[in-house]
């Protein structure tokens, strides 16, 4: 598959997602747009405000000025305060007023993806606050199908819609996280050198992987599997993406250790890879 093809299929998976989004919210009652979700402090309505806000950057619109309460917990630095801003902005915004600004924000989305003159590897902006930097095109992308996956998910969750853990955004999310897990393991789990922790997760999207830290304490990832690794893990794909963007207490998680218990609480405890 080449670079451009790749992108292309990164595009493809953002337009899924998000249209399922925009399916899910459109026949919500005012009173559902203010249920709960597992994102900290965030109701419906600011999962879709927070989605909003992040494309509407990328399209160069300019941030709003506003002054955020005092009183929110949720919001504990500068990234989180960040976030918030365009989400406490439209608390007062009504369900059609939330829908019509989503819709008309996926089709300018979606022409500036069709539009698009950049080649994979040319270095854009990626909009995220105190962490903003310049990114390859291609990695922009696939952070935004990781993340409008992810919010999917929340508003599934806090509808009792489930659906798409096997759609291309989830395919997309689970190599992002793979590619997570060496730095999970070795670097803040802290993992001795020459030890081994295997993942096993089933559901509809199934797969192991096995992590190992070398002599340095370098980690890496691959899909051999030894006989008697240090820690087993085995759980859900739901549960694994919901820990590892930290939408569930470790303590709650349905999670299977076999080995080195301590070991295998820390890496659960540093298994979260969301800012």
């Amino acid at each position: 598959m080449t670079d451009t093809q790749i992108v292309q299929g990164f595009a493809d998976a953002w337009t899924q997602s998000i249209e399922a989004v925009s399916e899910l919210v459109a026949p919500l009652t005012e009173g559902e747009w203010n249920r709960p979700t597992e994102c900290p402090g965030w109701s419906v309505r600011d999962v879709v405000s927070h989605v909003i806000a992040m494309e509407l950057e990328l399209l160069g619109d300019p941030r709003p000025i506003h002054t955020l309460p005092r009183d929110l917990r949720h919001v504990v630095d500068e990234f989180t305060r960040y976030c918030e801003v365009p989400v406490d902005k439209r608390r007062c915004h009504t369900a059609p007023e939330m829908t019509g600004e989503l819709e008309y924000t996926i089709i300018r989305r979606s022409r500036s993806l069709r539009e698009s003159r950049y080649e994979p590897m040319d270095e854009v902006r990626w909009p995220m606050g105190p962490y903003s930097r310049d990114v390859p095109y291609h990695q922009l992308l696939r952070t935004r199908v990781f993340d409008v996956w992810t919010h999917e998910q929340d508003l599934r969750r806090a509808l009792r819609t489930p659906g798409d853990l096997d759609s291309p955004s989830a395919v997309v999310t689970r190599d992002y996280l793979i590619e997570m897990l060496p730095k999970a393991v070795a670097k803040l789990a802290g993992a001795p050198a020459g030890s081994t922790v295997v993942f096993d997760v089933h559901g509809p999207l199934e797969f192991m992987r096995t992590v190992r830290v070398d002599e340095n304490g370098h980690g890496s990832v691959d899909e051999q599997v030894p006989l008697a690794p240090a820690v087993r893990l085995t759980t859900d794909w739901e549960t694994y993406a919901r820990l590892a963007c930290g939408r569930v207490p470790v303590a709650t998680a349905n999670v299977k250790v076999e080995g080195d218990e301590a070991l295998a609480r820390r890496i659960l405890e540093n298994f979260s890879v969301t800012p």
